[in-house]
This record gives C-alpha cells, structure tokens and sequence, in this order.
C-alpha cells in the first residue's frame, strides 16, 4: 500500500490520481528479475496504464510495450521509444499502415484477417513479425466480463479451426487467458495450451503468453512462475517467452485523492458525496465489482461513524458499500482509494462534465507530489465536438 499518509488538498488539486515512484520501482525491479531469472521477455500492456509520464522510468527495467490500437501503437513508438507488439480484436485498412510503422509484431484474431491483411505486411518487406491469437478454451477468470475464454468469446482461435499447416508468414501465437491471476492459474492454462495446441508450437518461434500474471501481488508465488517458464522454454527451445503483464507494473503503486463536499441522510444511510465519481473515475469497481481500500476506514463496525461514499455524478448507482471511520467526517476531508493506478487513468470517462482528476508523481525520495497535469473545462469541450 501506499507509503505516505493524507496530504492537504493545497498542495495539488482534488480530485487527484497519485504515482508513488518508490513504488512503482518496487514493482519494476521484481518484473525485471523475473525476465532475467525465467529467460523471457516481459513488456508492459499499455491497456492498464497508458501514463507516458512515467515510461521514462519504465524504460530503465522493460523497455518494450504490447498495444492495442493504432493510437496505443503510436503512442508506444512515440513515448517508449520501441515498436509496439500489437494486438487488436480485428484491424482495419485506414489503421493498418499505420500500425505497420509502429509494431514489430501484429497479432491477428482470425485467419481471414490474416489472409485479408498479409498482402500489406509483405509489401512493407515482411518486416513486422505475424501471429495469430488461439483461444485454449480454458480460463480461470470467474468475472465472464474479464474472462477471454468465455464461451462464444470473440477472441482469438480455437484448435478446431486451425489448419495442420500454419499460412506462411505466421512466425508465433499468442494466447490470454488470465485476469490479476496466479502462477498457479499458469501452470493450468499452459497445459491446456499444449494439449489443445502443441502440434502447431514447432511450427513457430515466438509464444506470447498475454497478461494478467499479477506477479507483484502480495503471495504470488514468482518461484513457481519462474520454474514453469524455465521448464516450458526447455520443452520447447524453438519458441521465445513473452509475457505482457499490465497491472502487474501498477499494482499498489498509488492512490485517488478525492475530498468530501457534503454529507447527506436518507431512510437511515449517511453518504458523504465526494468530488470524484466511481462510474466516471473508478469504473472497475462497478463493472468487476469491487469495493476499494479507503485510506484509514474499515469494514462497517457498529458503534463507529459509519458512511456510505457516493459520487458526484447524476447517475444514481454513482456509489459503492458503507466504510467505517475513527471519526466522523466533515465537508473538506480527504478521502483516499488506494491502488488506483491500473485501469483507471486509462477507462475514465468524462460523463456529466465533471472534473476530470489531476495527475501526480511523488518523486523518489520526496514527500510531497508533484503535478504534471491538470484538465480543463476545453479538454471536456473538445471531447464533445
């Protein structure tokens, strides 16, 4: 969890979105040590977080990134400094040519998109190393809303359609099966991947493994992660690892700092309102759901000041389960979500024109943060037309 305890809203703006780099740098080098021991390669899912701000310090310990879209892409090769291993649900012919500039690798979802875009990989001189997506039909995601394997899911292959021979040209497959998940949940995953998939694996020299290895959790177990790798690279010596984790870079690396601006009572439930929204600045605690650590409360507890926290937004499902406190709140008191880093800053929306939450780095070795961006009424306007 976060390192620094609630700072006056003076010294930035709230509602605010904070990067610890102490702890960003904690995640960094134990993803860093997992390449080296596992011999793999590991690269940052820009879907989780896409705060170019801090590739810099990324670029120290990983410095590739997996896209997917042409702005992700570009954004990659712009920010990071190396092309993009991209992937996307389907392409098509307005963005291609431009994710051919920015990818070394393009992962495609289906044969026919394969077949429908080669032409153009060939005449950029086959440059850009093709895959294709299978799908294993297997996942131990329990939220069918993260879950790629579902049934009828739209991503990726399965066995029964691939031909014997894979089309010239495809050099790797890439699966994703995985969501903040275990090197347990691995092991599993890749035995179904052999089973279902191990006679097309000679016929390639790269594996893509997708992302969701949550491998900076607290009792993740990277041992067991780095023995399965060694021991899958040693079954398979043609094929290159890659493995693109996103939350995994993120996780626990910061906090929203939001402020309470009024307090209200209904049929027994005390809400305090905040500047920020769930729906609009949280949205996977209502999409997964999840209820988030607040900073210094707890569980409901009988006895205690006891609130429900709600949004600011018109929606009325805006809010999330009650929080206990030492004290009782007033108007003005800071409200912390941790670990709001991750699918966050990248899924926020600007839904009822509410102010869109300032960015900020606390610097190594610094106790107080510094901001790098704030919005503006004309960011909102120039969304809308």
């Amino acid at each position: 969890m976060s390192t620094l305890y609630p700072l006056p809203s003076t010294l930035y703006p709230s509602p605010c979105y904070v990067i610890e780099e102490a702890l960003l740098r904690r995640n960094l080098s134990l993803i860093r040590e997992v390449k080296e021991r596992a011999g793999v390669e590991i690269i940052l899912a820009l879907k989780a977080s896409a705060l170019w701000h801090v590739f810099p310090i990324v670029r120290e310990y990983i410095p590739c990134a997996t896209a997917s879209s042409v702005w992700e892409a570009r954004l990659v090769l712009d920010e990071m400094g190396t092309p993009a291993h991209t992937y996307s649900p389907a392409y098509t012919e307005a963005d291609f040519p431009e994710l051919l500039r920015c990818s070394s690798h393009i992962t495609f979802n289906s044969l026919t998109q394969y077949e429908r875009f080669r032409p153009m990989v060939e005449a950029d001189g086959a440059r850009v190393s093709c895959g294709l997506r299978i799908n294993p039909e297997y996942s131990e995601v329990g939220t069918a809303l993260y879950n790629p394997c579902a049934p009828g899911s739209r991503m990726g292959i399965t066995a029964d359609k691939l031909p014997d021979r894979l089309p010239a040209g495809v050099e790797g497959l890439h699966f994703h099966t995985l969501c903040e998940s275990s090197a347990e949940d691995l092991v599993q995953t890749l035995r179904a991947v052999e089973e279902r998939f191990g006679r097309w694996l000679p016929q390639v020299r790269w594996l893509n493994m997708g992302g969701g290895h949550l491998m900076t959790r607290a009792g993740y177990d990277v041992d067991l992660l780095v023995d399965t790798l060694r021991r899958f690279r040693a079954a398979h010596p043609n094929l290159s690892l890659i493995l693109e984790p996103g939350s995994a870079f993120f996780w626990q690396t910061g906090y929203l700092q939001t402020t309470v601006v009024d307090i209200v009572e209904n049929g027994g439930i005390t809400t305090a309102i905040i500047d920020a929204s769930f729906t609009c600045h949280m949205p996977d605690c209502l999409e997964m759901p999840y209820k988030p650590t607040v900073r210094g409360a707890t569980e409901p507890i009988e006895g205690r000041p006891t609130y429900r926290i709600g949004g600011c937004s018109c929606l009325s499902g805006d809010f999330m389960g009650d929080w206990s406190f030492e004290q009782p709140l007033r108007v003005g008191d800071p409200i912390i979500f941790e670990d709001m880093i991750h699918y966050t800053t990248v899924k926020t929306t600007m839904f009822n024109g509410i102010r869109h939450p300032s960015l900020a780095i606390v610097p190594l070795g610094a106790d107080r943060p510094e901001v790098f961006r704030t919005f503006t009424y004309e960011d909102y306007r120039s969304r809308m037309s």
